[in-house]
């Protein structure tokens, strides 16, 4: 495998076992934008060490980000995979502004297969079975609002860890997806339990791996403005 370099803008670097799942879209010549690209390992998540910059510093949002990969690696549902050359370091070499983001966003009647939903979520996930079928695992969809919830989903059953939840209407259909973005995460938890809201912004929907027969929806990334 020969090494290669993808110019991607960073549209998710968010919360996963081992690590944390960065993706982005493909910056190609002449200024155009390609399709989806999530820098992978061949463990669960990226680690520290990995999709660091040279100062240790983390990629942020809308980053331009050179990564160095070495071969797409096609996993079931998620077609979006690049497998790292973890010899090299990513560079940032500029930033998208929120503006643009219109030239980035995908025009989707909803997100994938609706109808099953768990406990406390809304059409937040399906069988694995049924992931034949689909041809990708990510998405930048534009919200008018989205309507957070900070709460503790297990605490009847003595569970007191406190979760964030993201309620979004996209073509009519509604749904309440688990927010695994770690800013989000961070300023919100640090929050009473309640309801919050963040107007007009762009999120990363992701498609997790299997899990227990299921596969979940989850917000990955809230960009503000």
């Amino acid at each position: 495998m020969s090494p290669m370099v993808k110019r991607i803008v960073c549209l998710a670097n968010s919360r996963m076992p081992g690590g944390t799942c960065v993706a982005g879209k493909e910056f190609l010549v002449g200024g155009k934008i390609g399709g989806w690209v999530r820098p992978v390992c061949d463990n669960d998540g990226l680690p520290p060490w990995v999709r660091q910059y040279a100062d240790r510093s983390e990629p942020q949002l809308l980053d331009i980000i050179e990564v160095p990969v070495l071969d797409m690696v096609l996993a079931g549902h998620q077609r979006e995979n690049w497998l790292v050359d973890d010899s090299r370091r990513w560079t940032k070499v500029g930033n998208l502004t929120f503006r643009a983001l219109r030239n980035l966003e995908d025009t989707v009647d909803g997100l994938w297969i609706d109808g099953e939903s768990t406990k406390s979520g809304l059409n937040d996930r399906f069988a694995v079975e049924n992931a034949c079928t689909i041809i990708d695992s990510l998405r930048l969809v534009r919200v008018e609002k989205l309507d957070l919830k900070v709460w503790q989903p297990g605490k009847d059953f003595g569970d007191d860890k406190r979760k964030v939840q993201g309620r979004i209407w996209v073509s009519d259909t509604e749904y309440r997806l688990t927010v695994t973005d770690p800013e989000i995460e961070r300023e919100y938890l640090e929050q009473p339990d309640g309801y919050y809201h963040i107007d007009d912004c762009y999120l990363t929907v992701s498609l997790g791996k299997p899990y227990e027969g299921d596969v979940y929806k989850l917000i990955a990334a809230v960009i503000r403005r």
